[in-house]
């Protein structure tokens, strides 16, 4: 079989070979004796798989720790991770440097990932969650709204399957409080099918109440209040005789 010869021409002038061609080609020596590979790598490039999850560093922290020799400076990073789908996580961890906190963050993150429902691309229901001091709020949206909100929420929500979605953060500005409530409201979704029912049994226990509530009132209207009897005056014994 003939080699397959360079194809590939550069801008300059000169000839590349193709890595197909660079596959199939055989080395050899001065005398032309075939030289063996080895364990060398070949040229072809190995088919790089679409990452399943992708990561977003939200923010890194400087912290430091008093010791007896002094302060010890290190590294706090806030990492996100998701499919763009319905899982998401996330992760807080430390590091000496920067690149050991967003690894060990990420390794938390994938670990502690969760599945929520979706309704299309928006959630389920309105939503609204504490943690600590951060409160956010989040409500469903029409198609074309886009994803309105900011900071660490458009960060998270942006590595989901949300594409339309009305936030508001509350509470407090703490970025690692802002996540997590986040994380639990996407939890705290319920689908559409199961809330529907449990919101109808809502509301008839709500209409029995109110309708006894009601009727106990009329009742005690209609009921006509007890005159009290007239007290008899005393006599004494003498005006008696």
């Amino acid at each position: 079989m003939p080699e397959e010869k360079a194809k590939v021409i550069n801008k300059s002038g000169t000839l590349k070979m193709t890595d197909s061609a660079a596959n199939k080609k055989v080395a050899r020596d001065i005398s032309g004796r075939r030289m063996n590979r080895g364990n060398r790598r070949d040229r072809v490039k190995a088919d790089l798989a679409p990452k399943e999850f992708d990561e977003t560093t939200i923010h890194i922290y400087r912290v430091s720790r008093t010791v007896a020799g002094g302060r010890r400076m290190r590294f706090k990073a806030l990492v996100a991770v998701g499919n763009h789908k319905n899982k998401i996580g996330i992760g807080v961890a430390k590091g000496n440097d920067v690149t050991s906190a967003v690894q060990k963050a990420t390794a938390k993150a994938k670990k502690t990932m969760i599945t929520f429902n979706l309704d299309q691309e928006t959630i389920c229901h309105e939503v609204e969650t504490k943690v600590t001091g951060a409160h956010v709020l989040m409500k469903p949206a029409a198609p074309g709204t886009g994803i309105i909100a900011g900071g660490v929420v458009r960060s998270i929500i942006g590595l989901t399957g949300i594409k339309n979605l009305i936030s508001k953060s509350l509470g407090s500005t703490n970025k690692v409080n802002i996540a997590y409530a986040v994380i639990e409201g996407l939890r705290d979704q319920v689908p559409r099918k199961e809330w529907t029912t449990t919101a109808l049994k809502g509301e008839k226990t709500e209409k029995k109440a109110t309708k006894a509530a009601k009727k106990t009132a009329e009742t005690a209207e209609k009921a006509p209040a007890k005159k009290a009897a007239p007290k008899k005056a005393k006599t004494s014994k003498k005006e008696e005789k």
